[in-house]
């Protein structure tokens, strides 16, 4: 993930700035990015979708809790 992700902003960054490859060998570059990039704290989208699932789960979860208790005091006949 990382790998592609640091490759494919190699690849933005020449096409935007084409002097970087004189400033810079492409393989330092790519190295440079990708040790920075290791260094942040990234999950994948599969981690990123299934918290998200989790969550609303949780909040459908809590809506009925909420629902249950507003029908409990609101007392019988209600």
């Amino acid at each position: 993930m990382i790998t592609d992700f640091a490759q494919r902003l190699l690849q933005e960054l020449q096409k935007n700035l084409p002097q970087i490859s004189a400033l810079l060998p492409k393989r330092e570059l790519h190295l440079a990015l990708q040790s920075a990039l290791s260094r942040l704290d990234l999950v994948t989208r599969e981690e990123f979708d299934a918290q998200q699932a989790v969550l609303a789960r949780t909040r459908e979860k809590l809506e009925q809790l909420e629902k249950t208790l507003a029908d409990l005091e609101a007392g019988p006949g209600s």
